[in-house]
């Protein structure tokens, strides 16, 4: 019913003192003797070495049942590469994404979908800013359902998880309800030929292993 997720925002020292931090989310969000079901590296760009010794750490507790799943955020295609080097876990379950029509990252989603790594897309409902584009809200009228609601149903059927972001308890259950439609095939290809813009948050680099 309840699948809790972290982040580690910045790695310790040293492999164990970024456990020990690692270790006390557990205890400050589960308590003694609970575990997390994911935790994710939140970005790339703190660096090799630091993203390096995030990962050791979490291996660890991963080991340990602390963690079910391990992940990263904002990871490029170099990024993940450059983690076989080190890993004992490898893929990571995870790669949390800006993801939505204007912001599409297709290079690393293929990658991902490829190497069995879920792609999670943060960011889906473009933080409203399309609320009112005539292609969206058509796409809505057709189906009976929000903007926002499209976007979540563009995100399950494109095979992205969709992470909403909202607390008003209305929407979050409004944004749930999408269950009951699909997107045919010229809705998704409407959305897909959206123009790539500049990203809310970040759009990652699959070149760099930095």
């Amino acid at each position: 019913d309840i699948y809790v997720t972290s982040k580690i925002w910045e790695a310790g020292a040293d492999v164990e003192s970024t456990y020990e931090r690692c270790a006390g989310s557990v205890k400050k969000i589960v308590g003694d003797g609970g575990y997390l079901d994911l935790m994710l590296i939140h970005n790339a760009a703190v660096g090799a070495e630091p993203r390096k010794r995030m990962w050791l750490a979490m291996e660890k507790l991963h080991e340990e049942g602390k963690f079910k799943s391990i992940g990263v955020s904002n990871y490029g295609i170099g990024h993940m590469e450059d983690m076989k080097s080190y890993a004992k876990v490898w893929p990571p379950a995870v790669n949390q994404l800006e993801l939505h029509p204007w912001l599409q990252q297709r290079e690393v989603v293929e990658y991902c979908h490829k190497n069995g790594i879920v792609v999670e897309a943060y960011c889906p409902l473009v933080r409203n800013q399309k609320a009112d584009d005539p292609t969206l809200n058509e796409i809505g009228k057709k189906h009976g359902k929000t903007t926002a609601q499209v976007l979540v149903r563009y995100c399950i059927d494109k095979g992205w998880s969709p992470l909403p972001k909202s607390d008003n308890p209305a929407r979050i259950a409004q944004n749930a309800d999408v269950f009951d439609f699909q997107l045919g095939k010229e809705d998704i290809e409407k959305l897909d030929a959206m123009p790539q813009e500049t990203p809310l948050v970040l759009a990652v680099d699959n070149e760099s292993t930095a």
